[in-house]
């Protein structure tokens, strides 16, 4: 709060006086209006900054690509994939205060693994045996050892580093999917339809070895895998493209392995494949190859926008998905003129509480499916492309490319919807009370899981009521330099004194140049440029090595980026210390001469982020002659609502491995600003400098009139006639802008190399003096009197506006303007704790978070279960509540053999799998108010171990006989649960026919239990976590 005012006292008794300004009419309506900001956005929740926007610069090579919340039972982990390696944050420890100072500033303190070979294109949490499992671009699976956050902060804790358990070649191709089924097993899914499985037995023995044998485990672990290709000859001759999605439905324990726009049906315990069909649902007919070329075709289509790399296809088969999808491209185009079905690629999956399948689509839509593959209806409440599904309770949230997420009932019905991010949301995650959401740009913020709900007003309420807390100021000046060199060199003095001399106070120079290179056969060459993606001209780069020469290069600024449309020129330089504030810089030009093709006309510009605010600067060069008045209209208007940035053709880095294909192929400016439809990217930056010539002339005087006011230095006069005035004042150009009252002579039309006002043109047309070069600008201010703060960020005043008047190599004078500019920006750090803050104090958000989160009351019908010869009972759950839904999951908390008649050492297989020789079903599902759910428990034959080594089945007729035990855990929440309420239930299978009593601490007399017979405690009351942990304390297995 000291800074915040002390910094407004210092601005408001600053010495540099800022000049009179005019305003141009017609701003704050329409394309013209500042964008709203604020405190807290008005028309979102409140989000949890977990990683604030990095700037893109300084990702390279590092972008997150996907996140993943794993739990031990001691707290939430989030972990996330990279380019480079993994990163994980505490959520239990540090979401609201842990800080990251330096590079990423504001992020919750996180730890990062050694830099890996290839980017994390999947990662996969097994919370049961506090594991991590990460598929990477080079076909490695690597498995991880969630960090111990629980002894100490310090970075040297050997609990807070990295431990790399196993690592092994998975596939030749990049390991594009993966999951953990229902049984524990491990999936994974790369390019051509090949899909591997590594059996929990398998990784279970690797693990179990010392460290010293860890390249033994390794090893042992690469060749245990089931190779489904091999194993199912059906599956292998008609899926064919790439699995890039997996899903384990845990109600009906299913597989769902996806392509573009094709699914496989598995079942998780046999392996089995169950079904094949499109994305219409429709079976397919497997003596056909007509699903192949359907992926083949969306194989090619999609070629030109994604990385591939080098798969196991030969060459004969690739040539064959080349032909197809050439020859299917041709007879689509024919017969409709575009390829309209191509836009349903599948894009994300999930599976929800009541055991349906969502599927999420390119063009928008969400198609519903039940367990069995059946598609029962398909919405749409976005017209961009699917990017993310999760699902928390009886909720559905949804990423789009666009930024926005939605919320949905389970009907597919919109709750709400909102702008989470400025770029796609790439993923989702859930944990700790919070949904995820994962920008394409790298930053993750969290949402509350109760959101859109009442507590979101109050948040807003609550943390806007403190924005003095966590608002900082910062000060910046702006050299905005324009000059029409007339295709001319300029001398080494004229960069002196047009830029060099007032570049010493300044932090960032924005340097416009017109008519660097003209003439009909350059200019047709720049257009043939521009339609390849190229620019720039050895002119051009000339005048960028001067540029950089007078402003000191590396030692004092560095260059951030440039574009040239023809002639056209601008280049944005920053002071070193300021650098790492900087970045996310975008180009564009927009060409308005002839038909709006040629660059002889039009304009460049520039977007950069500056302390979290976007600065856009253009550079233009309007239609000439004194009567064009309503032609330099129309061009502004074009450049406004037309022009559209995109990353630097010389700083263009690949699209990092593992966004999906609707991100790659969406028209999307990179720093993400998501415009509403129709709106001008330029009106969302928080600041605009237009600059350069103009071209707008002198208006009812005579060449002499003008000579003689200039020579007088009677400005006032000659403003009145000036057209750019007279036409803002009308509100037809520059709506809103502002610029310095001029006070210096006009700066065209000058003979080259005569010094002073007698240089004006004196030749035969005797061009009357005017104005031409011109820079103006809007800032975040509603009206004159508006001051820096988070709803006003971006505040600024000119401090200098002159000609370089001695400058002569030209028949334009260079122009100069010094901008005074305030940026507010938000101290993530401090917001961050101040939520935290208030959820921890005001006791009624604690109130209502508290009645939003219950869980229903709910019992089940017994604690034990014996089962024998392939016998099924019958689990009850009751939900009492005569009012809400009740959600359950049921996993295997651990899995033990019958020794001497105990049960000990009960070991969880992978992610609370389920035994193979077990199923229950349903697994998960909802329990409608004050109703019942059934759920069977059945014992199958399934005891031959099978082992298997690269992808052959070995010892075939090994079986395990000894009796077994489970402990089934029951977890039951409410819609919107952060901590569920557990019931243990142990079963136990008696394959000998010995039958041993499950005793309890409290039983003094162990009795008998005969086959099927169900050891009941009437209704046991599902208690809360710690409750159930006392409970696990007090337990003794037999």
């Amino acid at each position: 709060m000291l800074q915040f005012l002390d910094r407004k006292l210092s601005t408001s008794s600053s010495n540099s006086q800022p000049l009179p300004e005019f305003t141009g009419s017609g701003g704050g309506i329409g394309v013209f209006k500042p964008p709203i900001r604020g405190p807290v956005h008005p028309n979102r929740p409140v989000g949890l900054e977990i990683r604030p926007h990095p700037l893109r610069e300084t990702q390279v090579g590092r972008f997150l690509r996907n996140v993943v919340c794993v739990s031990d039972g001691d707290g939430s982990q989030l972990w996330a994939g990279s380019e480079c390696g993994l990163r994980v944050w505490d959520l239990k420890n540090d979401i609201y205060g842990g800080i990251v100072e330096g590079e990423e500033d504001g992020t919750v303190r996180f730890r990062e693994s050694a830099q890996v070979a290839a980017a994390a294109l999947c990662v996969v949490g097994d919370g049961g045996n506090r594991l991590v499992w990460s598929g990477h671009k080079d076909g490695r699976i690597m498995c991880w050892k969630m960090l111990d956050f629980s002894n100490g902060r310090g970075n040297g804790d050997s609990g807070n580093e990295f431990q790399e358990l196993l690592s092994w070649q998975a596939h030749r191709g990049p390991v594009l999917s993966m999951v953990v089924s229902s049984y524990g097993d491990l999936w994974c899914g790369s390019e051509g339809g090949a899909i591997k499985i590594w059996p929990w037995e398998a990784i279970e023995k690797s693990l179990a070895l010392t460290t010293g044998e860890r390249h033994m485990a390794s090893l042992s672990v690469e060749r245990s895998y089931i190779d489904l290709r091999t194993q199912n000859s059906i599956y292998s001759n008609i899926f064919t493209s790439d699995v890039k999605y997996m899903l384990s439905d845990h109600s009906v324990a299913k597989m769902w392995t996806a392509g573009y726009q094709s699914f496989a049906l598995w079942d998780a315990r046999t392996r089995e494949l169950l079904k094949v069909f499109n994305i219409d649902g429709q079976i397919e007919n497997l003596s056909l190859d007509a699903l192949a070329e359907d992926e083949m075709r969306m194989k090619y289509v999609s070629s030109n926008s994604k990385e591939k790399t080098q798969n196991s296809f030969n060459f004969f088969q690739r040539s064959r998905n080349v032909i197809l999808g050439a020859a299917d491209a041709v007879r689509r185009a024919a017969v409709k003129g575009a390829f309209g079905d191509d836009s349903r690629r599948v894009e994300a999956l999930v599976a929800t509480s009541d055991g349906m399948i969502w599927i999420g689509c390119s063009n928008g839509s969400l198609l519903q499916w039940d367990g069995n593959g059946t598609r029962l209806q398909d919405i749409q409440h976005h017209s961009f492309a699917v990017q993310s599904l999760c699902t928390v309770g009886a909720r559905i949230w949804v990423g789009y490319t666009s930024g926005t997420v939605q919320v949905l009932d389970l009907n597919g019905d919109l709750l709400g919807q909102w702008v989470a991010h400025n770029s796609p949301v790439i993923d989702l995650a859930v944990g700790a009370g919070y949904v995820f959401t994962l920008a394409n740009h790298g930053g993750i913020r969290g949402w509350s899981i109760t959101s859109p709900g009442p507590l979101d007003n109050m948040f807003r309420a609550e943390l806007a009521g403190k924005e003095f807390l966590y608002t900082r100021l910062e000060n910046l000046k702006i050299l905005a330099g324009t000059w029409n060199v007339g295709q001319e060199r300029a001398a080494p003095d004229s960069f002196i004194s047009w830029l060099g001399s007032a570049a010493a106070d300044v932090d960032i120079i924005v340097v416009g140049l017109q008519e660097v290179e003209m003439g009909a056969g350059f200019l047709a060459v720049s257009a043939a440029k521009e339609t390849m993606g190229l620019e720039g001209s050895s002119a051009g780069q000339w005048w960028l090595d001067m540029i950089a020469k007078t402003l000191d290069e590396g030692s004092t600024f560095s260059s951030v980026g440039s574009r040239q449309l023809a002639g056209l020129l601008i280049s944005v330089w920053v002071r070193n210390n300021i650098q790492a504030h900087v970045g996310d810089v975008d180009v564009a030009a927009v060409p308005c001469g002839f038909g709006r093709a040629i660059g002889n006309k039009g304009a460049v510009g520039l977007r950069m982020r500056v302390y979290g605010r976007v600065m856009c600067f253009v550079n233009c060069h309007f239609a000439a002659h004194l009567e064009a008045v309503n032609r330099r209209n129309a061009d502004f208007d074009h450049v406004y609502r037309t022009m559209i940035f995109s990353r630097p053709s010389n700083n263009l880095n690949v699209v990092a491995a593992g966004v999906s294909s609707a991100v790659q192929m969406l028209r999307t400016n990179t720093m993400g600003i998501n415009t509403v439809e129709g709106t001008p990217e330029i009106s969302e930056a928080d600041m605009v400098v237009f600059l350069g010539d103009f071209n707008y002339r002198l208006d009812g005087i005579s060449y002499d009139e003008a000579r003689d006011f200039v020579s007088q230095r009677c400005f006032d006069w000659l403003r009145e006639k000036d057209q750019l005035r007279a036409e803002m004042e009308a509100g037809h150009v520059f709506q809103g802008m502002r610029e310095a009252v001029i006070k210096f002579p006009p700066t065209y039309k000058f003979e080259r190399n005569q010094p002073g006002l007698a240089g004006y043109d004196s030749g035969e047309k005797k061009r009357v003096p005017a104005w031409c070069d011109r820079i103006l600008y809007r800032d975040s201010r509603s009206t004159s009197a508006s001051t820096c703060s988070l709803d006003c960020p971006v505040a600024a005043s000119v401090l200098q506006y002159e000609a370089c008047m001695d400058v002569t190599d030209s028949d334009h004078k260079p122009v100069r303007c010094i901008l005074n500019v305030e940026v507010a920006r938000v101290d993530e750090t401090v917001r961050r704790q101040e939520f935290g803050e208030i959820i921890k104090s005001n006791d009624k958000i604690k109130r209502l978070l508290k009645e939003l989160t219950k869980v229903p009351e709910a019992f089940v019908s017994t604690n034990n279960i014996i089962l024998q010869n392939q016998d099924t009972s019958i689990l009850r759950i009751s939900n009492k509540s005569k009012k809400d839904r009740a959600l359950y999951e049921i996993v295997c908390e651990g899995l033990s053999t019958i020794e001497d008649g105990q049960a000990t050492d009960h070991r969880p297989r992978g992610s609370f799998g389920f035994p193979m020789w077990l199923e229950v079903s349903p697994a998960a599902g909802i329990i409608e108010a004050d109703q019942i759910a059934e759920i069977s428990i059945r014992a199958d034959e399934y005891q031959t171990l099978e082992e298997f080594v690269d992808g052959v089945p070995q010892n075939f007729w090994c079986e395990d006989s000894r009796d077994k035990e489970v402990v089934l855990l029951v977890k039951v929440q409410g819609r919107c649960t952060v901590d569920p309420k557990f019931h243990r239930i142990r079963v136990r299978y008696s394959i000998t026919g010995k039958l041993t009593p499950m005793i309890r601490k409290d039983d003094s007399t162990p009795t008998p239990v005969q086959s099927n017979m169900l050891h009941r405690s009437d209704f046991h009351q599902l208690s809360g976590s710690c409750d159930f942990v006392d409970h696990l304390i007090n337990l003794d297995s037999p």
